[in-house]
């Protein structure tokens, strides 16, 4: 159940059940199972299979599924499911370096760790929060619509920054990029909103990548080529650094 704490002892429920769609692919499904059952309904049922699958391919696409959410303070959980598919030390985006028009403070110029997460159009496309705090920040930026896995889809592709701030000042900034298929980010939150970790704050349609920028003094916990899940994988532990490493098999 939804908001149900559960803990490594034990305690809670757990149980398998078919993820909720979000309601904005729903039209979309609802679309294609319309135009499929039209084609059956004049006969032409070669182009209504096709569409009816596709409108299952939508549905799937869209699944919004429930994730238990780590509550350590320490902690930075990943955004976005996908592929860990780029770690690097950069400054952080032009956007969400200086301070913003009310003199709220942005991250500065100093390189951090950036972990990039692509998305398939197999993977759940709804973004979430890596902490909790107040949105300080968004800024959206029209660009192109190239591979999202190309380390230079950060600064050309079109993308949307969102800043967050936690109670004691931290903060983290991330950005939502479009990729080759993806052609629309939505949001759920706006500026000033306050977000709990993990809360969801918006998708991108149909193939995508988030970038995460850590804090100065944290690295990674996870490993390149690494599958993480939005809401649950923790990215970083705030202060943590050390080189990890893992083997491939």
């Amino acid at each position: 159940m939804a908001g149900e704490l559960r803990d490594n002892r034990g305690r809670g429920d757990a149980e398998w059940g078919w993820p909720a769609i979000h309601p904005e692919g729903r039209k979309f499904g609802v679309i294609a199972v319309g135009i499929a059952l039209f084609f059956f309904f004049v006969g032409w049922e070669l182009a209504g299979w096709p569409l009816l699958f596709l409108s299952l391919g939508v549905f799937a696409f869209f699944r919004d599924p429930e994730r238990v959410v780590p509550q350590a303070s320490t902690a930075i959980v990943s955004p976005a499911d996908g592929l860990v598919s780029l770690i690097a030390s950069v400054p952080p985006p032009p956007e969400m370096q200086g301070p913003d028009g009310d003199g709220a403070a942005g991250l500065g110029s100093a390189p951090v760790t950036r972990i990039s997460i692509f998305m398939s159009v197999f993977d759940v496309h709804i973004n979430r929060s890596p902490i909790a705090g107040t949105v300080k920040r968004i800024v959206y930026i029209p660009g192109a619509f190239m591979n999202a896995d190309l380390d230079k889809a950060s600064e050309e592709n079109e993308r949307q920054h969102l800043l967050v701030e936690r109670p004691d000042g931290v903060r983290i900034g991330f950005t939502q990029i479009a990729g080759l298929v993806a052609r629309r980010i939505v949001p759920f939150v706006k500026p000033g909103d306050i977000v709990a970790v993990g809360q969801r704050v918006g998708l991108i349609r149909f193939g995508s990548r988030v970038d995460v920028y850590l804090p100065a003094g944290t690295d990674a916990k996870v490993l390149l080529g690494q599958k993480v899940v939005a809401g649950e994988t923790v990215l970083a532990e705030l202060g943590t650094q050390g080189l990890l490493e893992g083997v491939s098999q």
